[in-house]
């Protein structure tokens, strides 16, 4: 059953410029949300950030390079000291560069890795102690395909993903004694984002699907404690369908 409503609850989004994070963004914002939204691209992010202050909703962009450590400790820090406890964290934000292994250069290999899994570990880390002592929180980190198998050129994009679902089932169990969700969503079905845009091929072109169908499942997701789903990695898709009918 859902735990709360969203209604002036606050919400980390990472990765709102465009694509999936932003309709979970407008999503969370229809359901009255106060936000914190995160990005790389500053001139989107503050362009979203406008649209949503016009429509009344209480937002802060922050503009961040989530592949550096000191920015994302920084970024996390605004967020907290604006809006206080935070009910979700939702960590969406990643970078697909295909290069074959032999072409890859470490400091590639290092900023993708760290844009996916040690952003997560940071900001997890730093809502981690308000979350406990509010007995409550859902973390929520994108997963995909890339999460469970290996596909190439992704050399960097696969280990991070696969780390990610590891710090999720490691979150998950310190967390169940706090009421803090910890889950992963795969989305399900290919979906017509701008990075699918340079990955996808015709095949999985002609299925794709609008991001704001997977919607639902996050807005229902950011709702639950431990007693509706932890550990786990879900279906964004599967999940909307069953929510919308």
């Amino acid at each position: 059953m859902p735990m709360s409503q969203l209604k002036d609850r606050f919400g980390i989004i990472t990765g709102v410029a465009e694509g999936l994070g932003n309709r979970i963004a407008r999503a969370y914002a229809r359901e009255g949300m106060r936000l914190a939204l995160m990005d790389v691209q500053t001139q989107k992010l503050n362009e979203l950030a406008a649209e949503l202050i016009a429509n009344g909703v209480d937002c802060l962009p922050i503009s961040v390079d989530l592949s550096d450590e000191k920015q994302t400790h920084h970024a996390l820090q605004q967020a907290l000291d604006h809006y206080g406890t935070p009910r979700v964290l939702l960590h969406n934000a990643a970078v697909l560069n295909e290069r074959f292994f032999v072409d890859i250069a470490f400091e590639q290999w290092r900023k993708e890795i760290d844009i996916i899994l040690q952003a997560g570990f940071i900001l997890s880390k730093g809502v981690w102690p308000l979350m406990m002592a509010a007995g409550m929180g859902s973390i929520i980190f994108v997963s995909s395909g890339s999460g469970l198998k290996g596909f190439e050129k992704e050399a960097a994009y696969c280990p991070g993903k696969h780390g990610q679902e590891g710090l999720m089932k490691v979150l998950a169990l310190e967390g169940k004694a706090f009421n803090i969700a910890v889950n992963t969503v795969t989305p399900g079905a290919p979906i017509n984002t701008p990075m699918s845009h340079g990955h996808y091929p015709e095949a999985l072109r002609q299925q794709w699907i609008d991001p704001d169908l997977l919607a639902p499942a996050f807005v229902w997701l950011a709702k639950q404690d431990t007693a509706f789903a932890t550990g786990e990695r879900l279906d964004a898709w599967k999940m909307s369908q069953m929510l919308t009918g």
